[in-house]
């Protein structure tokens, strides 16, 4: 193989490992801290400044600033976070990503293959799940850097290629095509954190007189800048098909990394005069890497300072240029907040699984409601709603069960997250039980009227008080989910034993008016089976009681209390 395809396949090797060593660590971190970021993210409530912070802290463990958008981005989508505070978090998410490139600079060449043992050992010897995603960050770490140390040694020919050495010189000289040389090489890596460790690389490279950097630091900041503006391809990107809030966020981290560039590039000398003030001194190649991550690092804080204030003007500029248009109606078979792009981050995808149970919940409380409607005075319009409703509740069943399979498949589930998720199954197949017993009683009602059945008052007034304790038990079952507070428990219990003691006393009543005269035999089969459709919604409601005292829900009781 000839020295130039040595060349551009050891560096695309290099750069292999290196994106597969920082996307499995960010992976991992995800896994083991995911459920603390959710909490972490949860503090940008309080104002701004602690939005900055929060989305700097989550950035710099999870390593990821791409997934720090995406997760802000399907929350704003979501609803559960207004556009202010998502801005705040994209800011910070800006400061924490410059961490990879602080660590980068360490020179830890020597360690590169102890590291990588000794994350193998950890995720290979021990049980604990925690643990193994702690042993597979380590190995990823080691990966990364083994990846960082091909690319180096594969671009050490090039510094002696003169044709190489008058390309550079040309993009060292024009600030504006460095940006682009950096913006290009982001859109096709899709990872600034990538392209910046190719970036420190490169300018660790001798010039000819072995001493100074080939490409020098005020070469280097102008590409800097361009990996900045690439890097908002992600957040555009996770932002298509969204709500326009979230399309707003996506647009104002590339008006964030844009106005810097813009900024920064006519002062390409003074910045790195001062970089170089604040670095550590010594030969430009043993420096250079570091004062690359310095660059990195005062740049997004320096703006991250400028904007902080000025949230409220980026809202007003992003509100413009993505207006409001006409609010989109959605059907109650249709899911809202449900975002395949973001099966990748459980924890925010959970979430957006809440809010469509949520929405389910409220579709079986209005049917409730309804149906006990209909028992006191039939309404044909009420009974087609009630139909409908649960064909809604069923097919919006199907698309959330749908979409924690894809949870489940993705491979991305904590244990943790993956008991909170079959729990979500499990209160939400009785949800779904409900809707499905409330259009059969429905059915039957609707029955009775076409084929002129005539139930006597006492029957109708035995079956509406018990709907009424369903609809009593159902509510209290929710609330319970939104509070935590299983003291309700004992009630619900007790209302099922009512419902119990009332069915049998209906059958026994119903059995008495038939023996004399005031109900017609024929009536019997068809009552029988509304009271135990009843019967079922109250073991349904207990179902949900045992899986909220179970912790079976313990997702949903987070976000709704």
């Amino acid at each position: 193989m000839n020295s130039t395809l040595e060349v551009i396949f050891g560096l695309l090797g290099g750069l292999a490992v290196f994106i597969f060593g920082m996307n499995m660590m960010s992976d991992c971190l995800q896994k083991a801290a995911g459920e603390k970021m959710k909490r972490i993210l949860a503090l940008l409530t309080k104002n701004p400044i602690l939005g900055v912070l929060a989305g700097a802290l989550t950035t710099a463990v999870l390593q990821s600033s791409s997934a720090t958008t995406v997760m802000a981005i399907g929350f704003v989508s979501a609803g559960l976070m207004n556009l202010p505070q998502a801005i705040s978090i994209i800011l910070g998410a800006n400061i924490g990503t410059t961490m990879t490139a602080q660590i980068i600079a360490f020179k830890l060449s020597d360690y590169i293959y102890a590291i990588i043992f000794i994350g193998f050992i950890i995720s290979f010897v021990v049980k604990s799940e925690r643990a193994k995603n702690i042993g597979q960050t380590i190995f990823a770490f080691g990966l990364l850097f083994l990846g960082i140390e091909t690319m180096g040694s594969v671009m050490k020919p090039l510094a002696s290629s003169p044709i190489f050495t008058d390309m550079i010189e040309q993009v060292s000289h024009i600030p504006v095509l460095g940006v682009a040389v950096g913006t290009l090489m982001t859109l096709v890596v899709q990872s600034s954190s990538a392209t910046i460790a190719v970036l420190q690389n490169f300018a660790e490279q001798p010039g000819p007189d072995g001493v100074s950097s080939i490409l020098g630091l005020v070469g280097a900041i102008p590409i800097l800048l361009g990996d900045n503006i690439g890097t908002t391809i992600t957040a555009l990107l996770a932002s298509i098909g969204q709500t326009k809030d979230a399309k707003r966020t996506a647009l104002a981290h590339c008006i964030f990394n844009i106005s810097g560039c813009f900024l920064f590039i006519w002062f390409v000398k003074p910045y790195a005069a001062l970089i170089q003030y604040i670095s550590p001194k010594g030969p430009e190649i043993a420096v250079i890497s570091r004062q690359i991550a310095n660059a990195h690092t005062l740049f997004n804080i320096t703006m991250t300072v400028i904007w902080v204030p000025l949230i409220w003007l980026m809202v007003k500029i992003v509100m413009k240029i993505i207006p409001d248009g006409q609010k989109k109606v959605y059907s109650n078979a249709e899911p809202q907040f449900l975002d395949s792009k973001l099966v990748s981050q459980p924890t925010a995808a959970l979430q957006l699984v809440v809010k469509e149970v949520a929405r389910c919940i409220e579709l079986v409380s209005d049917n409730l409601k309804e149906l006990i409607a209909v028992s006191t005075e039939s309404d044909s319009e009420k009974i087609k709603a009630v139909i409908q409703n649960s064909e809604d509740t069923r097919k919006l069943y199907e698309r959330i069960t749908e979409y924690l399979s894809e949870l489940f498949a993705s491979g991305g589930l904590t244990e943790e997250q993956a008991n909170q998720t079959a729990g979500i199954m499990y209160i939400l197949s009785d949800v779904d039980r409900m809707s499905a017993l409330c259009r059969e009683v429905c059915l039957s009602l609707k029955d009775k009227e076409e084929k002129k059945y005539k139930y006597s008052k006492d029957a109708m007034r035995d079956m509406r008080h018990s709907l009424q304790l369903i609809q009593e038990m159902f509510t209290k079952a929710v609330q319970m989910m939104a509070t935590g507070n299983t003291e309700a428990a004992k009630d619900i219990l007790q209302q099922k034993e009512k419902i119990l003691d009332l069915g049998i006393k209906m059958r026994k009543s119903h059995v008495e008016r038939v023996g004399e005269g005031k109900c017609k035999a024929k009536l019997t089969e068809p009552y029988n089976r509304i009271i135990h459709h009843i019967d079922r919604m109250g073991n349904c409601c207990i179902n949900i009681v045992d899986a909220v005292q179970g912790k079976a829900g313990q997702t949903y009781l987070e976000t709704v209390a």
